[in-house]
């Protein structure tokens, strides 16, 4: 019989954030004093989790049986970010921005750039917000984002993209080598977690041209 999926939510470690597997959990807590972290049975319950407090949790016997309600998702959807790009053509002209995830209100909003791709527009909108944050210390927040492969990219300091540098969009990879030296030079603090789409519908963030 196949092993039930399970999904590790460290809230202090080496790397903060939401692993499918008890190795690459593991990695985060070895020889880290005080680490924070537990297991459940869905990514919905890890990302709920993930935006609470580990207080919530830890007393519970059952690590996979949240204590936090469903309910809640809107509670922790108020203290949170929304990025996304879009792009029109692939490459093509790109603008990304973050809002507020509860009221949508906008925060930042970049381009169009030239020659562009929606993959990068959304790794230097995670790099914006999270230099945003850091700024202001806004450490609490959750960035949410429905891009597994931005999201890979920040957590490796690498863009692995085939886009060609020309003219055209030069400025854009100026923006990610800075992006990168940004991630090099200082902790990620604030969770990124990936966006539910299918039970949460469209990312506050989207630009609604599909």
């Amino acid at each position: 019989m196949a092993k039930k999926q399970k999904y590790y939510v460290v809230w202090k470690g080496h790397e903060p954030g939401i692993y499918t597997n008890w190795t690459d959990c593991q990695l985060q807590i070895k020889s880290y004093s005080g680490a924070e972290y537990k297991s459940f049975k869905t990514l919905q319950e890890a990302e709920l989790a993930y935006g609470g407090e580990y207080a919530d949790f830890k007393e519970s016997k059952d690590a996979d049986k949240p204590n936090l309600l469903i309910e809640n998702i809107e509670e922790i959807k108020r203290n949170s970010i929304s990025v996304d790009a879009a792009c029109s053509g692939n490459p093509g002209d790109m603008e990304y921005r973050g809002v507020d995830t509860f009221s949508k209100d906008e925060i930042f909003r970049q381009g169009p750039f030239e020659y562009g791709t929606n993959n990068v527009g959304e790794f230097l909108a995670l790099v914006h917000a999270l230099a945003l944050l850091d700024k202001g210390k806004a450490y609490d927040k959750i960035i949410y984002t429905d891009s597994k492969t931005a999201m890979a990219w920040v957590r490796n300091k690498r863009v692995k993209t085939q886009l060609k540098q020309t003219p055209q969009n030069k400025i854009l990879f100026e923006l990610i080598d800075r992006g990168i030296t940004w991630l090099k030079n200082n902790e990620v603090r604030n969770p990124i977690v990936k966006w539910d789409t299918k039970n949460w519908g469209e990312i506050p963030a989207d630009f609604g041209r599909k």
